[in-house]
């Protein structure tokens, strides 16, 4: 008994060993053409008959690789990454970006399957950068890979539409099942997740009535800020004057201070403290 493998690329460079495995079926293991895409696997020994059939059907076939998109402002972080997943067959990472607005300019040219994102980096944030991105291409899984684990983060994260949450302590071993999980469109949360939100649910039912109010007060301020708003807050908290926003934002000076303004007022702050406060405590900006 043999196993038949047929690889192929998008153009066909080479089919003398497709008739040669044609004419001595018992040689047709490993038979290849290209080396860019699996696309077909027949058990059992071919004779001429069944190895045309089985021929006409996988080359008629196209499966295309998983397209990954990695999002990490730390180039060590991003080529470990790179590795783990390379080494995985049929995935393959078709680009990478060390910022949000870097990511969401390559998610929309590159049009992914899986994005990896982490969330504490420049400019624009794991979080927005996924909820752009989903509203440009819903159909994209986002998988967030980050050192961050607190009850805030992991509710921001599943609020932006991400199908994953994967801390990077154990990227090591959970992140090619993650992968494989959004692949088949399903969600995955590792077990210490898993639990931290459940935990924080249960925690959140047991809290006195004052509490409970303030909370939803403030998770309705929250979800009251536009996807610009909350990009000026992180590009301030982080620092960057007007001036420096405008640039960034592709905005007129006047335009960004009126948004600076606009947020002070529609979230009570008197000072850019009090709004870099706001910003870590909602997890816009990341404190390391």
């Amino acid at each position: 008994m043999g196993i038949g493998k047929i690889y192929i690329s998008q153009k066909l460079v080479d089919t003398s060993q497709v008739f040669l495995a044609q004419k001595h079926p018992r040689l047709a293991v490993g038979v290849l053409v290209g080396s860019e895409k699996v696309v077909g696997l027949c058990h059992g020994v071919f004779d001429n008959h069944r190895f045309h059939l089985f021929r006409s059907r996988v080359l008629s076939e196209e499966v295309t690789m998983l397209r990954i998109l990695i999002a990490d402002d730390h180039e060590l972080a991003r080529n470990g990454i790179r590795a783990l997943l390379e080494s995985h067959p049929g995935w393959e990472v078709c680009g990478e970006a060390k910022d949000g607005r870097e990511t969401v300019e390559l998610a929309t040219s590159l049009r992914p399957d899986i994005v990896l994102l982490d969330i504490g980096m420049p400019n624009l944030n794991g979080l927005e950068a996924a909820r752009q991105i989903l509203t440009i291409s819903p159909e994209v899984a986002i998988l967030i890979l980050t050192m961050h684990d607190s009850d805030n983060v992991v509710r921001e994260v599943l609020r932006a539409g991400a199908r994953g949450y994967l801390l990077k302590s154990d990227a090591g071993r959970d992140l090619v099942a993650a992968v494989e999980a959004l692949q088949l469109q399903r969600t995955f949360f590792t077990t210490r997740v898993s639990q931290m939100v459940l935990d924080g649910y249960l925690d959140r039912q047991t809290r006195n009535v004052g509490t409970i109010g303030k909370d939803k007060d403030d998770e309705r301020t929250e979800n009251s800020l536009t996807s610009r708003e909350r990009e000026v807050i992180q590009l301030l908290a982080e620092g960057k004057t007007s001036k420096e926003v405008a640039v960034t934002l592709n905005l007129s000076v006047k335009t960004a201070e009126t948004h600076r303004t606009n947020l002070m007022r529609k979230l009570g702050l008197h000072s850019v403290a009090d709004l870099t406060r706001y910003a870590v405590r909602n997890g816009i900006v990341q404190v390391f």
